[in-house]
């Protein structure tokens, strides 16, 4: 049984996602580990910092390939609790994982690398498609290893996805919306979404189970967005407007991995599947789940992004 004293390891620490991952397990105070490539002589040193970093905060560093499955066992024996943050690039790596998790046989809970849509209930273009299909597998693979599980659907990311659409850094004077314009969607926090993962990691209620991260401040829409960005800044923005069909296209004729990004922009903006289903009181979310957590609102995110934008994530999303 997993408890809020449960060892912690990361996979993708220093990703993205992995290093909010990594402060909200040291915040809700579990023993926290990252395992992460080793540190070479050219490695970047932004990474080396933030290693250093994690270590001043007490989090043990393996350091290791996940090809080295002996090393994977054996730092998985440590722990209770496995989170994987690993990127596109590196889902179905997570494998590796999965028999090492099967081997060391001590696992308590393992989260696999989703954090979007509940690839179970939805589907997209065919290059969003493939990314989706290696999800269900990793989803199928866990399952078949009899390894207990928490499934997070995250849905988009606020911070980014903001900064992709609006540009907050900037004091542009055009924005681009796709389709109508009106497809609800939700955008939730990095910061959040750290902070209800690790709990839903840690929570008997969330056991091999999906939970939805959906809090009603964060369903809206791009124009709902634009309109609220221009009211918080006092300018009107001139609205460019992407057809439906220039997307499909795109999604077809671009080369790989360049389709994707488009093919995900038209299931969020678009078709809007993250809102496509009802939730039934057989779902969980989040922030019914949590309601003492105060999640970051859409609204609260922009006032955010007026005084300070976090920092734009440079590599493209997928």
């Amino acid at each position: 049984m997993v408890s809020v004293n449960s060892k912690i390891l990361i996979f993708g620490a220093t990703g993205y996602l992995g290093k909010y991952l990594v402060k909200a397990s040291l915040l809700d105070g579990h023993p926290t580990f990252a395992y992460v490539r080793p540190i070479k002589s050219n490695s970047v040193p932004s990474k080396i910092e933030l290693l250093k970093e994690f270590e001043s905060l007490g989090v043990t560093i393996f350091q290791g390939e996940l090809d080295e499955h002996e090393k994977l066992v054996a730092a998985i024996q440590q722990v209770d609790v496995v989170i994987s943050s690993l990127a596109v690039p590196q889902h179905m790596e997570q494998l590796k994982i999965i028999k090492a998790m099967k081997d060391a046989g001590n696992i308590k809970r393992f989260v696999p690398s989703e954090f979007g849509n509940d690839v179970d209930r939805v589907s997209g273009l065919p290059p969003f498609e493939a990314l989706m299909a290696n999800k269900r597998k990793i989803r199928r693979a866990t399952e078949d290893a009899g390894i207990p599980l928490t499934y997070v659907s995250a849905n988009a990311f606020s911070a980014y996805f903001v900064d992709y659409l609006l540009h907050p850094h900037e004091k542009i004077d055009e924005v681009i919306f796709y389709g109508t314009g009106q497809a609800k969607i939700v955008l939730n926090y990095e910061e959040d979404v750290a902070a209800y993962t690790v709990k839903a990691a840690t929570d008997e209620r969330v056991l091999n189970r999906v939970i939805i991260y959906r809090p009603p401040g964060n369903i809206t829409t791009q124009l709902d967005l634009i309109s609220s960005w221009e009211k918080k800044t006092g300018r009107i923005l001139k609205r460019t407007h992407v057809p439906e069909e220039e997307i499909v296209k795109l999604s077809e004729t671009l080369p790989f991995p360049d389709n994707i990004p488009v093919a995900i922009l038209h299931n969020i903006f678009i078709k809007g599947d993250q809102m496509s289903f009802e939730l039934t009181e057989k779902d969980l979310e989040a922030s019914i789940l949590y309601p003492h957590y105060k999640y970051t609102s859409v609204d609260s995110f922009l006032d955010i992004c007026l005084a300070a934008p976090p920092k734009p994530k440079l590599a493209a999303f997928a």
